[in-house]
C-alpha cells in the first residue's frame, strides 16, 4: 500500500524545473532510498514531500503529492499540519545550541500548541530518546546543551525531536554523511528499527548503505526518475543501463 504517492510532479526553482514529472508510489511501513548524482534533485523530492520546498523564495511544486489519498498541496491544506505528519531530518545535526537536550526533543511540542503537564511531557521526551536509541545514553544528562552530545548524538538527539510529534512518516535527507563509521552504523540500526512503525524515505549518496538499509530504490538523474523498485532487483538486475552505469561506478 502507497503512504505516499507522486503524481506527474515537477518542482520549480524559479524558471530551472528541478524535478520533472515525477511518478512514484511510495510503501508504508518500509524504507525507500533515494539514490542518484549530485545535483539530480534527490533532496528537492523529500523537500516536496512534507512542503519545505515552497519555503525557497521562487520555488513551487506542480503536479500532486498524495498522503494517504489527500493532496498535500491542495486549497486549505495547511502546510505546518503536514510537516507534523511528515517529519524529516537533515543532512548536518542541528540541535537548538541554546536549548537543553530534553527541550531539543520537546520543541514540536511546544510548536504545535501542544498544552502538556510536565509529567506528560517527560514521559513523550523519554519515549522519543529511547526509539531514537538514545536514552541510556543521556538519561542522567538531560539538561546538558544539546551541542554538548557527540555527532552522531546529535543526530539521533534530532530524530528523537522529529518522533517526538507522532510523524506517520520520516525523511531523512543524507543522515550520515557527516558522521563517521560507527554513528552511521547507530543510524542505519535505527532506521531498521523505526520502519515497523514509520515510513521512511531516506537520501544517500552512499550505494553500500541504500543497499543495507532500504526495501525499495529510486534513481534520478537530471530531475527524471530513470527507475524504482525493489532495493535487491535495482542492485542487481537494473532494468536500465543509466541505473547500472550508476551503481557500478561507471556512470559519467
Amino acid at each position: 500500500m502507497a503512504k505516499i504517492r507522486l503524481v506527474r510532479m515537477s518542482a520549480y526553482f524559479g524558471r530551472t524545473r528541478a524535478l520533472r514529472e515525477i511518478n512514484l508510489d511510495i510503501p508504508e511501513f518500509n524504507v525507500t532510498a533515494v539514490i542518484g548524482p549530485s545535483g539530480c534533485g534527490k533532496s528537492t523530492l523529500v523537500r516536496c514531500i512534507n512542503r519545505m520546498h515552497e519555503t525557497v523564495k521562487d520555488a513551487r511544486v506542480e503536479g500532486d503529492v498524495l498522503l494517504d489519498g489527500e493532496n498535500i498541496y491542495g486549497p486549505g491544506v495547511d502546510p505546518v499540519q503536514i510537516r507534523r505528519r511528515v517529519g524529516m531530518v537533515f543532512q548536518k545535526p542541528a540541535p537548538f545550541p541554546t536549548m537543553s537536550i530534553q527541550d531539543n526533543v520537546a520543541v514540536g511540542l511546544n510548536l504545535n500548541g501542544l498544552a502538556l503537564n510536565r509529567g506528560e511531557r517527560a514521559e513523550i521526551v523519554e519515549r522519543s530518546l529511547r526509539r531514537a536509541a538514545l536514552w541510556n545514553e543521556v538519561k542522567d544528562d538531560l539538561g546538558k546543551p544539546g551541542t554538548s552530545l557527540s555527532g552522531g548524538q546529535q543526530q539521533r538527539l534530532c530524530i528523537a525531536r522529529a518522533l517526538a510529534v507522532e510523524p506517520e512518516v520520516l525523511l531523512m535527507d543524507e543522515p550520515c554523511s557527516a558522521l563517521d563509521p560507527i554513528s552511521t552504523a547507530h543510524i542505519e540500526e535505527l532506521v531498521l528499527e523505526l520502519k515497523s512503525q514509520y515510513t521512511i524515505v531516506i537520501v544517500t549518496h552512499n550505494m553500500q548503505q541504500a543497499a543495507r538499509v532500504s526495501d525499495f530504490t529510486a534513481f534520478l538523474l537530471g530531475g527524471v526518475l530513470i527507475e524504482f523498485g525493489d532495493t535487491k532487483q535495482i542492485f542487481t538486475n537494473p532494468e536500465r543501463q543509466e541505473t547500472e552505469d550508476y551503481i557500478t561506478g561507471r556512470f559519467g
